[in-house]
Formats: structure tokens, sequence, C-alpha cells
């Protein structure tokens, strides 16, 4: 039997900043390569940091504020020396990586999962189907050309965003291409409790159907970071706290 030593990575970004939050995934991955991890996810966009403006702000706001241009002029187009950093981070701990992105083309953004391979080199970049709710705003539609496993140095990979995993013939998708790996990404410090328990279903029943081992991250914000949203959108901290579950569950979901 085969036995790989996996990470679900719960890290928060370094706030607006695209270079120092790949620099931290970098170092990240060097701290996990050295403790023999061979496979690791990432969270729902963790680079440069998820919108969460989006969930807070209305319609209008997002149209005339700053928040929206700032997360482009931040974002990762692929590939550029932010993913090069990330492959060759991942290249020098013998590691597969997978890690959620803001990912910009052209003028549109893209909620992204990229995933490489132990020797560093990209082999998967798929694009979120349909982003959810507020999200819309923000990130333009994927497509169906990402739904479908990837063979790595540590088995068979797919990888899913966050609500992506409400819609079952996506899922469905990844099942029955073989996965082996599920790699799950949610956005965490959002939405409150609820949010997190919903996503333990979703984890947890993915893994009992798929029978794959589900590796699931979530990101976080630290005080000074929710104190820097709310006083650049008004909002309050109810909307960006809790909604962290990040763990591995086996095949049998428990």
């Amino acid at each position: 039997m085969k036995v790989v030593k996996a990470a679900a990575v719960q890290i928060s970004p370094v706030l607006y900043s695209r270079e120092a939050t790949v620099e931290k995934v970098v170092r990240k991955i060097q701290e996990l390569g050295e403790k023999g991890v061979q496979f690791a996810t990432f969270p729902e966009t963790v680079v440069p940091y998820y919108p969460y403006f989006s969930a807070v702000q209305t319609g209008i706001e997002l149209l005339s504020g700053k928040e929206h241009l700032r997360l482009l002029e931040q974002s990762v187009t692929v590939p550029s020396p932010a993913t090069d950093a990330i492959g060759e981070a991942a290249r020098k701990a013998g590691m597969v990586v997978s890690i959620g992105v803001n990912e910009r083309d052209g003028g549109t953004i893209y909620n992204t999962q990229l995933l490489f391979d132990a020797d560093g080199t990209l082999i998967q970049r798929r694009r979120k189907i349909t982003p959810t709710h507020f999200e819309r705003m923000i990130w333009g539609q994927g497509d169906g050309s990402g739904l479908r496993a990837i063979d790595s140095k540590v088995g068979r990979i797919g990888q899913l965003a966050c609500f992506e995993h409400n819609n079952p013939l996506v899922r469905y998708a990844m099942i029955a291409d073989g996965e082996q790996i599920h790699s799950a990404m949610y956005p965490g410090s959002a939405f409150g409790e609820g949010f997190a328990q919903r996503m333990e279903i979703n984890i947890r029943q993915h893994a009992l159907e798929s029978g794959a081992f589900v590796v699931n991250a979530t990101a976080w914000l630290d005080a000074d970071q929710q104190a820097q949203i709310m006083k650049d959108t008004g909002c309050a901290i109810g909307p960006i706290s809790g909604g962290c579950f990040t763990t591995i569950v086996r095949p049998t979901a428990c």
C-alpha cells in the first residue's frame, strides 16, 4: 500500500499583496518539505487574497469603489514570476502542491486552482465553473475543461473549489475520472459557524461517495486583517469571522 504524507494548510494571506503572499506560500512549502510532506493543499484564492469585500459591499459600491481594481492589479497571470516561484518551491521540496489563486486573464479575474507536480511542473490550471452568489460580480465563469483528475507523483488528483462541492454532477466528474486524492479549498474567516458546518458536510460526503482521501484547506484572517477590511469596506466583523474547517478526511468519511 502506498502511503502519502499530506498537509491541509490553513494560512492567512498578506492582505493586498501578491508578492508578499507568494513569498509566504513559498516559505510554507519549504517548511512542509523539511517535514517530509509529499502533497499539500492551500486555500481558495489565497493568492493574493479572497475578495471578502464582495460579500459585504453593495453592487454599486463594487462598481464605483477601488477594491475590485485593487484585486485585479494584484491578481496572478499564468504563467508569471508568481507561478514560477511556487513551482520552484514545489520542485525543491519534492512536493505536489494544489493552490487557489485569483487569476488575471486580460481584464477578467478567475477563481483558479493550480496543481504543481513534485518536479515543479504546472500540470493543471482549472477555473471555478460558476462563482457563488456575490462572487459573480468579481470572477468570470470557468468551463468544463478542468473537470478531470490528473496523474501526479503522489497519485491521481481532482480539484474543486468551495460551493462546487454543492454540485453533484461536478463532483461526479471527479469521481468518474478516478481521483484518489481530492483537493478541496474554501476561503475561511467567512460567514460564521454555519458555513463551517456546511463545509464539513460537503467534505465528508464527498470522501464517502468518492472513496478518495479529501484534503481540505481554508484560509483565515488575523485580527489586524479583519480590522483593515472593516475599515476599507465599512462592514461588521460577523461576515469575516469563523467558517474554517481545515482537515483531511479518509474515504470512510470519519
